[in-house]
Protein backbone atom coordinates (compact mmCIF):
# COMPACT_ATOMS: atom_id res chain seq x y z
CA UNK A 1 0.00 0.00 0.00
CA UNK A 2 1.28 3.35 -0.51
CA UNK A 3 2.10 5.73 1.81
CA UNK A 4 0.34 8.99 1.46
CA UNK A 5 1.96 12.68 1.29
CA UNK A 6 0.03 15.60 0.83
CA UNK A 7 1.64 18.61 -0.65
CA UNK A 8 0.42 22.27 0.59
CA UNK A 9 1.67 24.62 -2.17
CA UNK A 10 2.78 28.18 -1.56
CA UNK A 11 0.94 31.18 -1.64
CA UNK A 12 1.22 34.50 -4.32
CA UNK A 13 -0.73 34.64 -7.73
CA UNK A 14 1.46 31.42 -9.45
CA UNK A 15 2.39 30.06 -6.05
CA UNK A 16 1.25 26.44 -7.28
CA UNK A 17 2.93 26.80 -10.54
CA UNK A 18 5.91 28.26 -8.48
CA UNK A 19 5.81 25.28 -6.54
CA UNK A 20 4.90 22.16 -9.38
CA UNK A 21 8.86 21.84 -9.88
CA UNK A 22 9.42 21.60 -6.21
CA UNK A 23 6.49 18.66 -6.50
CA UNK A 24 7.95 16.92 -9.06
CA UNK A 25 11.00 16.54 -7.26
CA UNK A 26 9.92 14.93 -4.83
CA UNK A 27 7.57 12.61 -6.36
CA UNK A 28 10.92 11.54 -8.38
CA UNK A 29 12.87 10.94 -4.98
CA UNK A 30 10.13 9.16 -3.48
CA UNK A 31 9.10 6.77 -6.23
CA UNK A 32 6.22 4.56 -6.49
CA UNK A 33 5.98 3.88 -2.78
CA UNK A 34 4.31 7.05 -1.94
CA UNK A 35 1.54 8.78 -3.54
CA UNK A 36 1.90 12.83 -3.11
CA UNK A 37 -1.49 14.80 -3.40
CA UNK A 38 -0.56 18.40 -4.96
CA UNK A 39 -3.93 20.13 -4.78
CA UNK A 40 -4.64 23.93 -5.88
CA UNK A 41 -5.51 25.94 -3.12
CA UNK A 42 -7.70 29.07 -4.15
CA UNK A 43 -7.87 32.06 -2.11
CA UNK A 44 -11.09 33.14 -0.60
CA UNK A 45 -10.85 36.99 -0.79
CA UNK A 46 -13.68 37.15 1.89
CA UNK A 47 -11.76 35.79 4.76
CA UNK A 48 -8.47 37.14 6.25
CA UNK A 49 -6.76 33.33 6.17
CA UNK A 50 -7.95 32.84 2.09
CA UNK A 51 -9.79 30.03 3.27
CA UNK A 52 -6.50 27.97 3.24
CA UNK A 53 -7.01 26.08 6.35
CA UNK A 54 -10.47 25.04 5.30
CA UNK A 55 -9.41 23.84 2.48
CA UNK A 56 -6.61 21.91 3.83
CA UNK A 57 -8.83 20.32 6.38
CA UNK A 58 -11.13 19.43 2.96
CA UNK A 59 -7.95 17.63 1.39
CA UNK A 60 -6.71 15.91 4.53
CA UNK A 61 -11.00 14.45 4.77
CA UNK A 62 -10.30 13.17 0.84
CA UNK A 63 -6.91 10.68 1.93
CA UNK A 64 -7.79 7.40 2.90
CA UNK A 65 -5.65 6.39 6.05
CA UNK A 66 -2.45 8.10 7.28
CA UNK A 67 -1.02 11.09 5.75
CA UNK A 68 2.51 12.73 5.77
CA UNK A 69 2.48 16.71 5.49
CA UNK A 70 4.64 19.28 3.17
CA UNK A 71 4.29 22.68 2.84
CA UNK A 72 6.05 25.61 1.57
CA UNK A 73 5.94 29.03 2.13
CA UNK A 74 2.44 30.54 3.05
CA UNK A 75 1.37 27.07 2.81
CA UNK A 76 3.70 25.94 5.66
CA UNK A 77 2.58 28.62 7.85
CA UNK A 78 -1.26 28.36 6.88
CA UNK A 79 -0.93 24.45 7.43
CA UNK A 80 0.32 25.44 10.99
CA UNK A 81 -2.22 27.50 11.92
CA UNK A 82 -5.28 24.59 10.86
CA UNK A 83 -3.50 22.17 13.13
CA UNK A 84 -3.20 24.26 16.13
CA UNK A 85 -6.53 25.41 15.45
CA UNK A 86 -8.49 22.35 14.33
CA UNK A 87 -8.05 18.39 15.80
CA UNK A 88 -6.90 17.53 12.58
CA UNK A 89 -9.05 14.11 11.21
CA UNK A 90 -6.16 11.74 9.92
CA UNK A 91 -3.41 10.11 11.47
CA UNK A 92 -0.35 12.20 10.59
CA UNK A 93 2.21 11.07 10.49
CA UNK A 94 4.92 13.36 10.06
CA UNK A 95 4.81 17.57 9.15
CA UNK A 96 7.65 18.77 7.08
CA UNK A 97 7.50 23.01 6.28
CA UNK A 98 9.71 24.61 3.59
CA UNK A 99 10.79 28.42 4.16
CA UNK A 100 7.73 29.14 6.33
CA UNK A 101 6.91 32.51 7.31
CA UNK A 102 6.24 33.92 10.48
CA UNK A 103 3.86 36.99 10.85
CA UNK A 104 4.28 39.09 13.39
CA UNK A 105 3.14 42.61 13.32
CA UNK A 106 -0.31 44.86 13.63
CA UNK A 107 -0.95 45.12 10.14
CA UNK A 108 -4.51 44.45 9.66
CA UNK A 109 -3.63 42.34 6.43
CA UNK A 110 -1.85 39.87 9.36
CA UNK A 111 -4.14 39.15 11.42
CA UNK A 112 -5.93 36.08 9.75
CA UNK A 113 -2.08 34.27 9.14
CA UNK A 114 -1.24 34.85 12.56
CA UNK A 115 -0.45 32.09 14.92
CA UNK A 116 -2.00 32.36 18.74
CA UNK A 117 1.09 32.67 21.27
CA UNK A 118 0.55 29.41 22.35
CA UNK A 119 0.44 27.68 18.92
CA UNK A 120 2.76 25.00 19.70
CA UNK A 121 1.18 23.87 22.44
CA UNK A 122 -1.97 22.91 20.06
CA UNK A 123 -0.07 21.02 17.68
CA UNK A 124 -1.11 17.35 17.36
CA UNK A 125 1.00 15.45 19.91
CA UNK A 126 3.76 13.07 19.20
CA UNK A 127 3.82 14.27 15.69
CA UNK A 128 7.26 14.93 14.36
CA UNK A 129 7.60 18.08 12.43
CA UNK A 130 10.99 19.49 10.64
CA UNK A 131 11.56 23.00 9.34
CA UNK A 132 13.50 24.08 6.20
CA UNK A 133 15.05 26.86 5.40
CA UNK A 134 17.87 27.84 3.01
CA UNK A 135 19.99 30.82 3.91
CA UNK A 136 20.16 32.67 0.99
CA UNK A 137 16.38 32.63 1.25
CA UNK A 138 15.13 36.17 -0.02
CA UNK A 139 11.75 36.22 0.14
CA UNK A 140 11.29 34.42 3.87
CA UNK A 141 14.20 35.72 5.85
CA UNK A 142 15.93 32.85 7.64
CA UNK A 143 15.43 34.74 11.00
CA UNK A 144 11.74 33.13 11.04
CA UNK A 145 13.09 30.13 11.16
CA UNK A 146 15.08 31.22 14.24
CA UNK A 147 11.39 32.13 15.86
CA UNK A 148 9.98 29.07 15.32
CA UNK A 149 12.68 27.30 16.62
CA UNK A 150 12.49 28.97 20.11
CA UNK A 151 8.53 28.89 20.11
CA UNK A 152 8.94 25.13 18.73
CA UNK A 153 11.79 23.39 20.53
CA UNK A 154 10.66 19.65 20.16
CA UNK A 155 11.16 20.59 16.08
CA UNK A 156 14.15 19.43 14.41
CA UNK A 157 15.54 22.29 12.48
CA UNK A 158 17.56 22.41 8.97
CA UNK A 159 19.23 25.71 7.72
CA UNK A 160 19.94 24.66 4.27
CA UNK A 161 23.53 26.34 2.77
CA UNK A 162 21.63 26.97 -0.70
CA UNK A 163 18.88 26.82 -3.22
CA UNK A 164 16.96 29.87 -2.45
CA UNK A 165 12.92 30.51 -1.57
CA UNK A 166 12.25 27.29 -3.87
CA UNK A 167 14.87 25.19 -2.90
CA UNK A 168 16.29 25.33 -6.17
CA UNK A 169 13.56 22.95 -6.94
CA UNK A 170 15.36 20.05 -5.67
CA UNK A 171 13.61 18.11 -2.81
CA UNK A 172 16.00 14.91 -2.71
CA UNK A 173 17.13 15.93 0.97
CA UNK A 174 13.20 15.85 2.22
CA UNK A 175 12.63 12.49 0.39
CA UNK A 176 15.31 10.93 2.02
CA UNK A 177 14.02 12.32 5.53
CA UNK A 178 10.74 11.67 4.62
CA UNK A 179 11.54 7.77 3.68
CA UNK A 180 13.28 7.50 7.37
CA UNK A 181 9.66 8.07 9.03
Amino acid sequence: MKRHVLFIQGGGDNGYDADAAMVDSLRQALGDAYEVTYPRLHADENTLDFGWPRQIGEKLDDINGDVILVAHSVGASLLLKYLSEVKAPKKIRAVFLLATPYWAGDEDWKKGLKLDEDFAGKLPGQVPIFLYHCLDDTDVSVDDLSTYARKMPHAAIHRLVQGGHQFNNDLRFLAKDIQKI
